[in-house]
């Protein structure tokens, strides 16, 4: 019996070694070394298999509970309510938008769908992105409708243009069907299920929601949305979004079409609904995928090894340092062996 006991304990240990482990000395080094690229404060965390298994502050008044401006990483949470509603037969991706907004079908734009709102390909004239386009006015109705107004520079589905524009007209869809304000539908469905407490899209200046660029949110909470992903659309127990919405999200949606607009940082990498495809295998299968703020904020996963990482720093950066994030991604992927032939 003594015998069993000990084998059976052995083996707990090892399995428990095995999985929970990560080592975090080249990782720390390597964040210490950029501190200044990095601004005064910055949080990463990494999650694998459940848990958080790294967490590192730099700075002494900011952790992973800071509510701080996530900018672009905004998409993504949006992209997911939109697929909430797909889930729930309510909408689908090739769904055109002037069925709920006919002032698009009155300006000529009756061909654009939900999908090419998803992924930038609406064709509208737009300024090279800007976050505080939403200034301009008091409601998301009123700038979506703007929206409508403006010239279109390219025929719908025929040129990538990265805005604000088209994950905003997508989520003025969704405040018709459920004749309710943005906020309070976002809260409803996504926020208060996953447990994001510190995450909110509200204005408290006068300015319309933005719905693509105008959230605030902590680390710990944007890691329960990444979560979620990792787990085919489950948190709790519960289902979020559906497995399949969930691949659709990774999916590259933007293949064989001009890309006339991106952030520099943004170069090189393929698009999906709202967020980035950092890297794809030799079949064009999304591996790593994120919905990064190009002045800082990158929250990513890979689904291949299974795990999710977020750095934020406080406060925008003037250079993103593309360099540096894959120097992290190939730190963490040399611990976790893929699961994808």
């Amino acid at each position: 019996m003594k015998q069993k006991f000990l084998l059976a304990f052995t083996f707990c240990c090892t399995l428990l070694f095995a999985t929970a482990q990560f080592d975090a000395s080249e990782l720390d080094a390597l964040l210490e070394k950029n501190k200044k690229n990095l601004g005064a404060d910055v949080v990463t965390l990494v999650y694998k298999d459940g848990k958080v298994v790294y967490k590192k502050k730099l700075g002494d008044f900011f952790d992973e509970k800071t509510q701080v401006p996530i900018a672009s990483a905004s998409r993504w949470l949006t992209a997911a309510l939109v697929l909430q509603f797909i889930d729930e037969g309510k909408l689908s991706l090739e769904t055109p938008i002037a069925d709920y907004l006919p002032i698009y079908a009155t300006y000529g734009k009756k061909y654009i769908t939900i999908r090419h709102c998803l992924t930038d390909l609406i064709g509208i004239e737009s300024k090279k992105w800007s976050i505080s386009e939403s200034g301009k006015f008091e409601t998301l109705e009123a700038m979506v409708d703007d929206y409508a107004k403006r010239e279109i520079k390219a025929n719908t589905g025929t040129d990538f243009w990265y805005s604000n524009m088209g994950i905003n007209i997508a989520a003025r869809v969704i405040e018709k069907i459920t004749k309710k304000g943005f906020e309070q539908i976002m809260s409803q469905k996504l926020l208060r299920p996953l447990n994001m407490k510190n995450t909110s899209f509200s204005s408290n200046d006068g300015r319309a929601v933005n719905p693509a660029s105008g959230a605030a949110s902590t680390a710990n909470d944007y890691m329960n949305f990444l979560a979620m992903l990792l787990n085919k659309g489950i948190h709790n127990g519960k289902q979020i979004l559906s497995a399949k919405s969930v691949e659709e999200l990774l999916a590259i949606q933007v293949k064989d079409i001009p890309i006339s607009y991106a952030p520099k940082e943004a170069a090189g990498f393929d698009f999906g609904l709202g967020g980035t495809i950092l890297e794809k295998d030799a079949d064009g299968k999304t591996v790593a995928a994120g919905c990064t703020n190009f002045l800082g904020f990158w929250p990513f996963i890979n689904v291949c090894n299974g795990y999710a990482c977020i750095i934020l720093p406080k406060g925008f950066l003037s250079d993103a340092k593309k360099e540096l994030f894959s120097s992290v991604r190939g730190i963490i992927e040399s611990q976790f062996a893929s699961t994808c032939k």
